[in-house]
């Protein structure tokens, strides 16, 4: 396979076996925040194994501390490196990293990216994919996202996966209606959970503590999901189901994200009720 700009990446530790999980990403740590999911069932399944195709090239992330005087190709190689290293904790199958700029992400004309997601996506034949959340607010975030529905939309009905996830990053799902909201139990192995995100300590060292952020989410939706039961789980991922968007392709991206703030409001106006 030939990448437009990127390469692959094959870990020395990968799990062999079909890509059932695949994870199409914006950043490097994107995915270990929103997929821990895939990552978790692919490191534990004997049959079946995860793949990472991560979009961007690091360059422009924040930093400071040791890495305040990095120049951007110097926090490109950090970053690559970290996502290796992730790569290797988690057993990947593989790590696409396709090395655009998210200008080029978020570039609505861009069709380089969207070959990419095609080629990758007809090479594994997934049976899940995970990608960011319709109702992120991160512009490279819904960049990747749009791309990755319009590959999907593009490709015949034999290469699209059965379950298609926006999951959680830059905007948590737990506001969403209890039955539109898919929970992934990720209640298992904290310790590998926290190895892979403290790999990132270009990101940690620059101000952001995102180990604890998506552990303490993790732990936060599954406490706060129901309010008239016991825990049934210790952590819990969410994410919303994309695949209507691929079955009805005139369906549209803005109105179906906006359906769930609409779920919101109405059921917030049904609680409170008439005045």
């Amino acid at each position: 396979m030939k990448l437009n700009k990127g390469f692959i990446y094959y870990p020395k530790s990968r799990k062999e076996g079909a890509v059932k999980w695949l994870c199409i990403c914006a950043h490097q740590d994107d995915c270990e925040i929103m997929a821990i999911d895939g990552i978790l069932k692919g490191y534990y399944s004997k049959k079946y194994s995860f793949a990472l195709v991560e979009t961007t090239d690091g360059g422009g992330s924040a930093r400071t501390g040791e890495f305040a005087n990095y120049s951007d190709e110097d926090m490109k190689i950090v970053r690559i490196k970290e996502q290796q290293e992730a790569s290797e904790i988690g057993r990947y199958n593989s790590l696409y990293m396709l090395n655009y700029s998210s200008k080029e992400v978020k570039d609505r004309k861009n069709e380089s990216i969207v070959n990419d997601y095609i080629q990758i996506i007809k090479e594994l034949k997934p049976q899940v994919i995970y990608t960011h959340s319709i109702l992120d607010k991160h512009p490279t975030h819904i960049g990747v996202v749009l791309k990755v529905i319009e590959a999907l939309r593009l490709l015949d009905k034999e290469y699209r996966p059965k379950l298609f996830l926006g999951c959680e990053v830059w905007r948590g799902l737990d506001w969403i209606s209890d039955e539109r909201k898919i929970g992934f139990d990720v209640s298992r192995n904290e310790k590998l959970q926290k190895r892979i995100l403290n790999v990132f300590k270009s990101q940690i060292a620059g101000g952001k503590e995102y180990t604890k952020a998506s552990i303490g989410r993790r732990y936060a939706n599954a406490t706060y999901y129901q309010s008239h039961s016991v825990d049934t789980y210790k952590m819990v991922g969410y994410g919303i189901d994309l695949m209507p968007l691929i079955k009805n392709q005139q369906m549209s991206i803005r109105g179906y994200a906006l359906s769930f703030v609409d779920d919101l409001r109405n059921e917030i106006s049904e609680v409170i009720g008439n005045e």
